[in-house]
C-alpha cells in the first residue's frame, strides 16, 4: 500500500492571536486569552497573567526532520504557518503529506482546561473557540472535519453547546481526560451529555493535556521544566484517561448509550493492550467487589471494542498489540502543525510502522476508520 490518500484522525488549528479578543462575550474580555510578547516568543495568557503555552510547538512541524537539537519551546506567530490557521493553505500542506482528510482539534482551547478558571468565563472561551473552528472548517467539510470543545462545570450548559456545535457542522466534541476526584464519569450528573452526544451522532474526544486542575496534575500542557515532576506527568498522562475510560465502562454508561463513541486521542497505544485486560481481569476474577453485571454475558473488552477508539502516530508496540486493541479502534494522526507531527513525512512513518499488516489492516487504520467515525465522504 503506497499511502497516498491518508486521513488524520488527530491534527489542529493554531488559534490566531486575537480570536478571543474579537469574539468573547464583551463581558469576559479583559480576562479571555489574549497574546503577549515575552523574550523571543509569544505566550498565551488568561487572567492578569497565567500562563497556557508558548506558541513554540505549534510552530515547527516538519523540524524534527531537519535538526532535533534546534527544536524549542519558544516561538512567535510569525514563524507559525499560514496553514495552521487559514484552510486554503492547510489542503496545500495536506497535499504535501498525502493527506486527504483531518479532525482538526484546538491548541490552545484544550490548554485552558488545565488552569484553574471555570464555570461560565470557560463556558464563553469554548463558545467563541467552537464558533471560530466551525468557521475554518466550513469551505472544505468534506476534508476538514472540525471539534468543538465543552465545558464540564454546568452539564446542562454543556450539552446545549455540544447540540450547538453539531449545528454548527463540527464533526466531534472535546471533552477533560479527567473532570476530577468527585466527578467520575460513572456518576448520574453527566448523563445530558452522554445522551446529547448519542443523539447528535458525534464522538467525544479525551485528548492528551485536558486533565482538570487537580492534586498531581501539571497544567498548561506539562511544558514549564522549572515544576517539579513535568517530565513524569507527561510520560504517565495516561492514567488519567484510563481512570476515566474505566469509570465509563464499569459505570454502565456505554450499556445506556450503545451509539456513544468516545476517542483517546494523542496518546498512543501500547497502554491500551495491559488496560484492556485489567479491567476483564476485574470484572471476572474481582466479582465481588464489581458495582455492575453486564447484560449478555459481555466483559469490559467488549465495550471497549464497541465504542472506544485510540489514535496514534508511530507507536510500532502498540500496532504489534494489534489484536487486542481491535484494528477496527485504531486511527492515525499526524498532528500537525505541532512540534512532534509527523509532516511532511507520513507516508514515510506509516509504511514503517504498518510493515508486516495486511492490506485491509493498512486501510482501515490510515484511512476508513476515521471515514466512518468522522462521516469523511
Amino acid at each position: 500500500m503506497a499511502f497516498e490518500r491518508l486521513i488524520s484522525a488527530d491534527s489542529h488549528i493554531v488559534e490566531p492571536p486575537d480570536l478571543w479578543q474579537t469574539r468573547i462575550d464583551s463581558k469576559f474580555r479583559d480576562r479571555a486569552p489574549r497574546v503577549v510578547r515575552r523574550g523571543e516568543g509569544d505566550q498565551w495568557v488568561v487572567e492578569q497573567d497565567i500562563s497556557v503555552g508558548s506558541i513554540g510547538g505549534p510552530t515547527q512541524a516538519g523540524g524534527r526532520y531537519v535538526n532535533l537539537e534546534e527544536l524549542k519551546l519558544a516561538g512567535s506567530y510569525e514563524e507559525s504557518p499560514a496553514a495552521a490557521y487559514d484552510p486554503h493553505e492547510r489542503l496545500k500542506a495536506m497535499e504535501v503529506d498525502g493527506v486527504v482528510g483531518e479532525v482538526v482539534y484546538s491548541t490552545i482551547g484544550t490548554r485552558l482546561y488545565t488552569i484553574d478558571v471555570g464555570g461560565e468565563f470557560l463556558s464563553a472561551c469554548f463558545r467563541a473557540l467552537n464558533d471560530w473552528t466551525a468557521e475554518f472548517s466550513k469551505p472544505y467539510p468534506d476534508r476538514l472535519k472540525g471539534t468543538g470543545v465543552i465545558s464540564f462545570d454546568d452539564i446542562d450548559e454543556a450539552a446545549k453547546e455540544l447540540q450547538r456545535c453539531a449545528k454548527l457542522g463540527l464533526a466531534g466534541v472535546v471533552i477533560p481526560a479527567y473532570q476530577g476526584e468527585d466527578h467520575h464519569y460513572d456518576q448520574p450528573e453527566f448523563e445530558p451529555v452522554w445522551a446529547a452526544a448519542q443523539d447528535a451522532g458525534i464522538p467525544l474526544g479525551m485528548h492528551s493535556g485536558s486533565t482538570r486542575p487537580g492534586p498531581g496534575r501539571i497544567g498548561s500542557f506539562a511544558n514549564d521544566a522549572s515544576i517539579r515532576g513535568t517530565s513524569a506527568f507527561r510520560a504517565t498522562q495516561d492514567y488519567w484517561v484510563r481512570r476515566s475510560i474505566a469509570a465509563m465502562i464499569f459505570g454502565g454508561v456505554f450499556e445506556r448509550y450503545p451509539g456513544l463513541n468516545v476517542g483517546v486521542v494523542e496518546y498512543e497505544l501500547a497502554w491500551a493492550p495491559y488496560f484492556i485486560k485489567q479491567m476483564d481481569m476485574a470484572y471476572t476474577e474481582h466479582r465481588y467487589v464489581t458495582e455492575i453485571r453486564f447484560k449478555d454475558a459481555k466483559v469490559p473488552s467488549d465495550f471497549f471494542h464497541d465504542n472506544v477508539f485510540v489514535t496514534f502516530q508511530e507507536d510500532e508496540l502498540g500496532i504489534a498489540l494489534r489484536s487486542v486493541i481491535g484494528v477496527d479502534n485504531i486511527l492515525w494522526g499526524s498532528d500537525y502543525p505541532h512540534r512532534e507531527s509527523t509532516w511532511p513525512n507520513s507516508r514515510k512513518v506509516l509504511a514503517e510502522v504498518l510493515q508486516g499488516l495486511s492490506e485491509e489492516e493498512k486501510r482501515k487504520i490510515s484511512f476508513s476508520n476515521a471515514a466512518r467515525l468522522y462521516n469523511f465522504s
